[in-house]
């Protein structure tokens, strides 16, 4: 692992520009507004003293914390609900620039292995690297799955992480304020004494600083990963290899006050396929696993049901929820075109069915792939998949005619 050298004085390193900087990040991210009901544009309004005075109290140790608003959404495919905690805005400033601060102090240490949420890198490239692994004959694979990363990663851990790196004693007193600012649940306060709140704009920096240590861990054993956040999966050449980094892996993850979902981590192959980010990946395809159509799914139906009025809003709905399926899922490592040819003959489906009130298979005919597509302007997945040509440019794939 890199020479560990400790940062000092980091609290001077906060300046209006910084501030600036980092208001900027949060207003480009959107987002709701928090328990105290101040939006992006309200605290936009009267940005500079608002900036200043959070200034002084991020330089001056009088800076204090709001809780958190919990929001659950539901889970693709699942009854279950992931909590969510929203930061007020001003908080969420604070993060950016406690986040602006931190990042490149620990990137250079982070291991070769860690794709998320850092600059250059993604889902995507992780897809890439796992991709070209099996192709040097990692056939072997431990898709792995942490028990509840965000949620019950001890504090301690955290801080002993960031400590190793940090000396500023004022910053490494924030980072702990907002580990332990509570939530807000209908109405009733909830003090956090255990995880890191997904949601919060350092939440992914903090993970991966914790997750550092089982990266090298992995790598110093001898062992390959890719890892995105709390997703990883490991590669042998032998199934022998993957038990034995599974056995590395329970050891970290002890050590880390954490523990794999028995039940979710599993042995096994390319050959048999398994999912990762999305996707479900194997030596026959590169598809959008179950999971993920079935969101995509239920976002058409919602926007396409009969009883609403068949308008331009419709299609600039459906064209949203498509180029960003597509963008995502069209890769040229994907073997997509087929399914996205069934689910946009779906889609047209609904659409008529939508117009005319009743489902009529001799709509079809009626009512024409070009009417859609020309009049109408909807877009298509096919029409974003993409191929890697002889000289390694991208191309888009020509979409076919279609009846339906």
């Amino acid at each position: 692992m890199p020479k560990i050298i400790k940062a000092h004085s980091l609290t001077g390193r906060i300046t209006p520009e910084l501030m600036r900087q980092a208001f900027k990040a949060v207003k480009s991210n959107r987002g709701a507004a928090g328990v105290d009901k101040v939006s992006v544009e309200m605290f936009e309004a009267n940005l500079s003293p608002n900036l200043d005075a959070l200034m002084r109290d991020l330089k001056g140790r009088t800076f204090q914390t709001k809780p958190l608003r919990r929001v659950n959404i539901p889970k693709p495919g699942s009854t279950k609900t992931r909590p969510l905690g929203i930061p007020i805005v001003r908080d969420r400033v604070a993060q950016e620039v406690l986040r602006r601060l931190l990042e490149p102090i620990f990137e250079p240490l982070f291991h070769d292995a860690s794709h998320g949420f850092r600059k250059g890198r993604g889902c995507h490239s992780a897809i890439e690297r796992i991709l070209e692994l099996h192709k040097q004959g990692y056939q072997h694979v431990l898709d792995a799955d942490i028990k509840g990363f965000f949620d019950n990663l001890p504090h301690k851990v955290i801080m002993a992480a960031v400590c190793q790196r940090v000396a500023d004693g004022n910053v490494l007193g924030i980072v702990e304020k907002f580990l332990k600012a509570g939530v807000m649940e209908d109405g009733v306060f909830k003090p956090t004494t255990i995880g890191t709140p997904q949601g919060g704009v350092i939440s992914p920096l903090l993970a991966n600083i914790v997750l550092n240590h089982m990266d090298w861990a992995l790598a110093e054993a001898g062992y390959l990963h890719v890892r995105y956040a709390d997703d990883f999966v490991v590669l042998g050449k032998t199934k022998a290899e993957t038990q034995g980094a599974l056995e590395v892996v329970r050891q970290c993850l002890i050590q880390l006050g954490l523990e794999l979902s028995e039940e979710k981590t599993r042995l096994t192959t390319y050959g048999k396929g398994y999912e990762f980010l999305g996707f479900r990946l194997s030596v026959r395809s590169r598809l959008m696993r179950d999971k993920s159509r079935n969101k995509f799914q239920d976002k058409v139906r919602e926007i396409t049901t009969r009883s609403r009025n068949f308008d331009e809003t419709v299609i600039n709905a459906l064209n949203q929820v498509i180029r960003g399926t597509a963008n995502y899922f069209a890769q040229p490592f994907a073997t997509c075109r087929w399914l996205f040819q069934k689910l946009d003959s779906w889609i047209r489906m609904r659409l008529r069915a939508m117009k005319k009130k009743r489902k009529n298979y001799d709509d079809n005919r009626r009512i024409s792939v070009r009417y859609f597509s020309q009049k109408l302007g909807l877009l298509t997945l096919e029409q974003f998949c993409t191929y890697k040509d002889e000289y390694g440019e991208t191309r888009r794939v020509a979409p076919r005619n279609v009846a339906t």
